[in-house]
This record gives C-alpha cells, structure tokens and sequence, in this order.
C-alpha cells in the first residue's frame, strides 16, 4: 500500500519564502545552531500554533467557525500579512 500524498492548499504552501522568509528547514537549522534542537516537523508546528492563535481572535471577530481557524493559520497569504504587520510595527 502506497503512502498517502500530503496537503497543499488551493493557495500554496504555508512558508512565505517568496517574500523574503525562511522555510521551515531553514528555521530548524536556525534553531539548532542557537542551541535548540529542532527538526522541520517541529519548525512548522510551532509556527502554525502561534498563527492558530492569532486566527482565532480575527474568526471570532468575523463569526467563522473554529474549523476555519487551521485554514486561516496554514493560508500563506494570512502568514504574510501577518509578517508585514509585524514588520511594519517594528518600524516604528
């Protein structure tokens, strides 16, 4: 029996490389150089439950369904403004 093929979203993968980010490799290695031992896998669970968190106040705030939450969290689209956000912010 053939394994299962994994996920892509109608909208891409959940890294923003494109935009000048790290991919979820580049930021285990990242990690690890800096002491904390960390695989890929890890790199992204972490990154999709801090966006889980940040989903959940803006799908309470338009009446989504918590079953809307992962999608906005993986969508590199929402992960990207997210970035921008955040550095615009430090601009300041």
């Amino acid at each position: 029996m053939s394994m299962p093929k994994g996920h892509k979203s109608e909208n891409g993968y959940s890294t923003v490389i494109k935009s000048g980010g790290m991919s979820y490799k580049d930021i285990a290695s990242e990690m690890t150089s800096r002491g904390f031992k960390m695989k890929h896998s890890a790199a992204r669970n972490i990154l999709i439950e801090a966006m889980k968190k940040v989903a959940t106040g803006i799908c309470e705030l338009y009446d989504m369904s918590d079953t809307d939450i992962e999608k906005v969290a993986s969508d590199p689209r929402f992960q990207e403004c997210i970035a921008s956000y955040l550095e615009e912010d430090s601009m300041i």
